[in-house]
C-alpha cells in the first residue's frame, strides 16, 4: 500500500510516498520519467491519499498522460473544475486509489490538529512566481512527508471504513478498481443501477404508503399533496409538540425539557429500507429490486449472529437512499427519494396518533418518537399499539427504556437509562445527541472539555468546576480554527497570519491577543473563541498546562451551555 501527496507550484511540483509493505519512501520533485517509471513498477497497488479522489489523483493521472501538474492544478484549483472533465481519457489510466477524506468540510490540517498533531504550515507560498530555491524544496518535503505520515494516522482510526470497502468489493465479486468509488457509487454499482436516457419527469408525484391511517392530522398529508416547494414548510402541533416538516424530514421536541420517569425511545429499525422494499420505494433505475431485498434480508442475519460482514451490506442498503437524490449517480431517482421521506414522516405521524391518548410525546424524528408514561402499568398497552402497527405496516419497532431526559431542543438532548450509567467495558450507556454533548473521538476533538464538563454535570450531578479545574491534559482544552476560502486572511491581534488552521487556548495573560478571521478589510470575531487567547500549533500530546489558560474561559461556557439545556436565563 502506497500513501502519497503532491504538492504543486508555479514552477515546481514535487510528491511524497510513503510504502508501507517495505517501509521506504520515494520523493520526485520535478522528475515526470523517474515519477511514472516508479508508477509503473506499481500500479496494481493500492494509493491512499487524502482529498485524493478529486485532486491527487489528476495530478498523477496528468503526468503519466502528457501533461504538466500546474495545468492540471490550475484546472482544479484555480478554474475550480472536476478533475475528471480535464480529459475524457484519464479514467483509463489504472489506479487503484482510496481517499481516507470521510468529510468534505474537514480539511487534513483540521484532523491534524483534532489529534493534538503538529498543524505548523511551510513558510514556501503556493503564489511562488519563480522556480524554488533548494531550501524552499526540502522545507517543502519535509512539510509533505508531515502530510502523508498524517493521512496514515487518519487511515488507522477509520480502518473500518477500509475494510468494509474491501468486504464489499470481495463479496459482490468487483474490481479492484472499484476500491476509488464512494459508498453510494458503490451501491449504483452492485445494484446495478443505470439511469434513463431521456429523464423522467416526475418529481413530485408523491405516492403514500397504502396502509397510511391518519384521521387527526391531515394537513400534513394534504401539505405534501400541494405543496412543490422545497423551501416550504409545514409547521404544526403534533400531540402537544411543535414539530416542522420539511422535505427531508420532520423535527420535533418540547424545548428545555428536563424531566423523570419511564421513557421509550421507539425507532423503526432501517426504516428507509424498510420503506423502500415493502412500498416499492426503490430507485426506479435498479435492475432487479429484489437483489436490493436480499442484500437486507442478509444483512439482518448477519446482525443477529453478529457477524461483521452486516457492516459492508449496511452500507450499500444506506446508500442506495441517499444516492437518490445524487444527480450524478445512477441511483438518481428524486421522486423516490420524496416517497421515501414522506412515507416515513406520515407513518411516523399515524403511530403518534395511536399512541398520543395513553403517553406524552416528548420529541419526534422522521425515523422514531421518545415518549413519556403517564403509568408504568401502561407499557403492555404501548406495546400492543405499536405492533398493531407494525403489522399493518410491515415495519419493525425497537425500543429503549430511560429513566431522564434533559433535552434542549430536537437536535440536543441526553437520555440517561435505568440503572447503571456504565456497562460492564466500561462504555457510557446514555444516549447523547448534539455537538455540545457528544462523545468526541480523535478525529473530532474540539473544546472537549467543555463537552465533558456538561455532560457530567447534567448525568452525573458533578459541578463544571470540578471537571474542569482538576484536568491536566493541555489538548482537551484546545480549540481548532480553520479560516475558509470566504476569508482572506486571520489576523491576531494587528499581525496578519499566513496559517489558515490553528490551535487555540483562553488565556489570561493580557499580552496575548483575539483571533480574527478578515474579509475585504474586516475583522470579524470567530465563533467560540476567547477574546484573549495563545496559539500553540505544533504537537500538544503530553504537554503540560502553561499557568496562563483560563480555565475559567471554559467554565463560563459549560455553565452557559448547562443553562440553555435547563431554560435558565
Amino acid at each position: 500500500m502506497l500513501f502519497y501527496d503532491f504538492e504543486v507550484f508555479k514552477h515546481d511540483w514535487l510528491v511524497v510516498i510513503t510504502n508501507t509493505d517495505t517501509k521506504s519512501e520515494e520523493v520526485f520533485v520535478n522528475n515526470e520519467k523517474a515519477f511514472i517509471d516508479f508508477y509503473n513498477k506499481h500500479k496494481n497497488e493500492i494509493w491512499v491519499g487524502y482529498n485524493s479522489r478529486h485532486y491527487d489523483q489528476y495530478i498523477l493521472k496528468g503526468i503519466i498522460c502528457g501533461f504538466s501538474p500546474q495545468e492540471v492544478n490550475h484546472w482544479i484549483i484555480v478554474k475550480r473544475e472536476p478533475g475528471w472533465k480535464f480529459y475524457k481519457d484519464f479514467w483509463k489510466i489504472r489506479l487503484y486509489n482510496y481517499d481516507v477524506m470521510t468529510n468534505k468540510l474537514r480539511s487534513l490540517k483540521q484532523l491534524e490538529g483534532f489529534m493534538g498533531h503538529d498543524i505548523r504550515e511551510s513558510s514556501v507560498s503556493f503564489d511562488t512566481d519563480r522556480p524554488l530555491t533548494k531550501a524552499e524544496i526540502e522545507e517543502t518535503i519535509k512539510y509533505c512527508r508531515h502530510d502523508v505520515h498524517e493521512t496514515m494516522h487518519i487511515f488507522m482510526e477509520n480502518i473500518a471504513e477500509f475494510q468494509s470497502q474491501m468486504e464489499l468489493l470481495k463479496m459482490f465479486n468487483l474490481s479492484l478498481r472499484y476500491i476509488s468509488k464512494t459508498k453510494a457509487q458503490l451501491a449504483a454499482v452492485i445494484l446495478e443501477a443505470k439511469r434513463p436516457k431521456i429523464p423522467r419527469n416526475d418529481e413530485f408525484d408523491i405516492s403514500f404508503p397504502n396502509t397510511l391511517w391518519i384521521s387527526k392530522y391531515k394537513e400534513v398529508t394534504q401539505f405534501y399533496w400541494e405543496n412543490r416547494d422545497y423551501s416550504k414548510f409545514l409547521e404544526l402541533d403534533i400531540a402537544g409538540v411543535p414539530t416542522v416538516f420539511a422535505w427531508g424530514g420532520l423535527h420535533g421536541a418540547r424545548r428545555n425539557y428536563y424531566e423523570t420517569g419511564h421513557f421509550i425511545n421507539i425507532d423503526v429499525a432501517s426504516y428507509y429500507p424498510a420503506l423502500m422494499i415493502e412500498y416499492d420505494y426503490l430507485s426506479r433505475n435498479v435492475k432487479n429490486p429484489e437483489k436490493f431485498r436480499q442484500i437486507r434480508d442478509t444483512r439482518l442475519k448477519y446482525k443477529a449472529a453478529e457477524d461483521k460482514r452486516e457492516a459492508p451490506l449496511k452500507i450499500v442498503i444506506n446508500s442506495a437512499f441517499g444516492a437518490t437524490k445524487d444527480k450524478y449517480n445512477e441511483l438518481y431517482d428524486p421522486r423516490q427519494f420524496n416517497n421515501i421521506v414522506i412515507g416515513g414522516m406520515t407513518l411516523m405521524v399515524d403511530l403518534i396518533e395511536l399512541l398520543e391518548p395513553y403517553c406524552e410525546l416528548v420529541q419526534a424524528n422522521t425515523d422514531g418518537i421518545l415518549i413519556k408514561l403517564y403509568r408504568d402499568e401502561d407499557y403492555d398497552l404501548i406495546d400492543d399499539i405499536c405492533y398493531e402497527w407494525e403489522q399493518r405496516t410491515r415495519m419493525g419497532l425497537d425500543f429503549d427504556s430511560f429513566h431522564k431526559v434533559i433535552q434542549k431542543d430536537v437536535n440536543n438532548y441526553i437520555l440517561v437509562p435505568f440503572g447503571e450509567l456504565y456497562d460492564e467495558k466500561g462504555k457510557p450507556r446514555w444516549k447523547a445527541k448534539g455537538a455540545w454533548v457528544k462523545k468526541q473521538n480523535d478525529l473530532d476533538y474540539d473544546l472537549p472539555i467543555v463537552n465533558e464538563a456538561v455532560v457530567n454535570y447534567l448525568v452525573k450531578g458533578i459541578d463544571p468546576e470540578e471537571t474542569i479545574f482538576s484536568c491536566t491534559e493541555l489538548r482537551k482544552f484546545q480549540k481548532i480554527v480553520k479560516i475558509s476560502n470566504k476569508y482572506d486572511y486571520a489576523r491576531y491581534g494587528t499581525r496578519r497570519m499566513n496559517e489558515k488552521v490553528f490551535r487555540v487556548f483562553a488565556s489570561i495573560d493580557k499580552n496575548d491577543k483575539e483571533l480574527k478571521r478578515v474579509k475585504d478589510g474586516s475583522a470579524e470575531k470567530i465563533s467560540y473563541t476567547p477574546d484573549c487567547c495563545f496559539i500553540i500549533n505544533d504537537d500538544v500530546t503530553g504537554m503540560k498546562i502553561p499557568s496562563k489558560l483560563d480555565y475559567w474561559w471554559y467554565w463560563d461556557m459549560a455553565v452557559e451551555r448547562i443553562n440553555a439545556f435547563l431554560g435558565r436565563e
